[in-house]
Formats: structure tokens, C-alpha cells, sequence
């Protein structure tokens, strides 16, 4: 794509200037994919994140003149421009933002010739449609039917198609009858720019509870070892748990070895009843 660095109309300068400016004004400075959002939705979304962000629709070539004058990581951004991404700037953190954007997605039904991201599982158990036609179109889709009481039933749960795979026509129609609806509508944060470094979904898609459980076990472990061998810390709690120990240890040797010391006689006498008592038992 041909980027024309000098003479730009006035109003593509315009243009460059207002994204720049909106790039030093945002912490944030990404890219969303906006593809099969219907006008009213999008401007809905748009109206939506005023508050917290401003999402952007300029010419491809524009969004990378700006990129290339920013500069720095800007730069790297271009990379992800496509036919259907729109800018989008906030403040806050990437995690922040990609999660907010996640949660404000709805479903739409499948057009023929989509991709779909997840798989798609028809789950088995009687209609709403009468005897007819739909019997042959679910069967043509892969989706075992039959009639049951008056009633279309399907006879089996079914994967009518897998993530990745694209849904052909017979495929779309049957499901949009069946008010299924797997694609989902949305901005789909694309990449991010943020203090110097760009985040791609894979990352940011990470998920908080398994990341926390991980912490903490992490955490848990690091503690026992830091216990068990004796590792000097600048962490209170570890040191209490050592000096603990030690006295533990310290105290049941000098029970074994019948060390006659303060803390320790009164272990040593007890033990020893214990002792005389089973033997009278005998």
C-alpha cells in the first residue's frame, strides 16, 4: 500500500493531526476489528465506550501516515491495519480495555461462507417446528432429526461445525431456524500500544482466576521451600515459620536424647509416663 509522505490535502493532514493528537492525549493506542457490526450497533458501541475510550474510523493509509509520524512502537501497529480495523484510544491498561470489550459482545446468526471462533453444538431435544420440509434441511446440515409427538426432535447432540471451519449455507440457514447464534458482535481488540510495548489478544486474553490460582500456588510452594531449606528472607512470615521449626526439632532432640534442658524436662518426664504406663498395661 502506498504511503505518500509530503502534499497531503488539507484535510487528510487534519485527519493525521486529530489521531495524533488523540495518541498523545490516550494511554492507550489500539486497533479493532469492527467487521459484520451493523451501522446502528456500531454507533451504539461507539456512544457506549465514550466515557472510558474513543474508537476511530479513518482511511487505512491515514491511520499509517499517523503511525510512521509517531513513531517508535506506533510504527509496529501498521502491521495489524486490515480492511475492516478501526482505531481505538484509552486510558487505563491493555488487560483492562480487552476485557471491557470482551464483555460488551453480543451473538449474531452465521452467514454462509463465516468462520466460525468456536465450535458449534446443536444439543438434542424436540423442536418447536412442526412436521415438514425442516426435517430434510436439519439432516442435509448434519443434524439428526426425526418426528416425536407431533414435533421435529433432534435425536442427538450434535458439533454441526468445529471452530476454524467455515459454515456453509445449508449450515447458516438451519441454525439461524434454530436461533442459534455463534458469531459474536463486537469490537475485537486487534493490538495495543501501551507504554512502549504492543499487546495482541493472545495475550490479553488471559485468564484473571487461573492466573491468580497459579500466583498463589506459586506463592505457597516458594514458602514451604524457603521453610524446609532453611533459606534466609527479608519475608517475616518465613522467618517466624523457620525459628518455629527449629524449636519443634530442637525440642523433639532433646527429647529423644534425654537433654535435660528448661522446656524440654517437662516432654522428657511426660514421655516417660506415657512409657511406665504401657508397660503396666502388659
Amino acid at each position: 500500500m502506498a504511503i505518500y509522505t509530503h502534499h497531503l490535502p488539507a484535510w487528510k493532514r487534519e485527519e493525521v493531526e486529530q489521531i495524533k493528537d488523540l495518541a498523545d492525549k490516550y494511554t492507550l493506542v489500539g486497533l479493532v476489528d469492527v467487521y459484520g457490526i451493523p451501522a446502528r450497533q456500531f454507533q451504539q458501541i461507539r456512544r457506549n465506550l465514550r466515557s472510558n475510550a474513543v474508537v476511530k474510523v479513518a482511511r487505512n493509509t491515514l491511520v499509517e501516515h499517523s503511525m510512521n509520524e509517531l513513531g517508535g512502537h506506533f510504527v509496529d501497529l501498521n502491521e495489524k491495519v486490515s480492511e475492516h480495523s478501526a482505531l481505538i484510544f484509552a486510558n487505563g491498561n491493555p488487560f483492562k480495555l480487552f476485557k471491557s470489550l470482551e464483555q460488551t459482545k453480543t451473538k449474531r446468526s452465521a452467514k454462509a461462507g463465516e468462520i466460525t471462533p468456536e465450535d458449534i453444538v446443536v444439543p438434542a431435544g424436540p423442536t418447536t417446528f412442526k412436521p415438514g420440509p425442516i426435517v430434510g434441511e436439519l439432516q442435509q446440515a448434519g443434524i439428526p432429526a426425526a418426528i416425536d409427538g407431533g414435533k421435529v426432535k433432534i435425536k442427538e447432540t450434535k458439533t454441526v461445525v468445529k471452530a476454524g471451519q467455515a459454515i456453509n449455507k445449508k449450515q447458516a440457514d438451519v441454525l439461524s431456524k434454530l436461533g442459534i447464534k455463534p458469531m459474536p458482535v463486537g469490537l475485537s481488540l486487534l493490538a495495543v500500544c501501551y507504554e512502549g510495548d504492543m499487546y495482541l489478544p493472545d495475550v490479553l486474553s488471559v485468564d484473571d482466576e487461573a492466573y491468580k490460582a497459579k500466583i498463589t500456588l506459586a506463592a505457597q510452594q516458594a514458602f514451604n521451600l524457603a521453610v524446609n531449606a532453611a533459606v534466609p528472607t527479608a519475608c517475616a512470615g518465613v522467618t517466624e515459620a523457620q525459628i518455629a521449626k527449629a524449636v519443634r526439632e530442637a525440642r523433639n532432640l532433646g527429647v529423644e536424647a534425654s537433654i535435660y534442658e528448661k522446656g524440654v524436662i517437662e516432654l522428657i518426664i511426660s514421655k516417660a509416663y506415657r512409657q511406665a504406663n504401657a508397660l503396666k498395661a502388659i
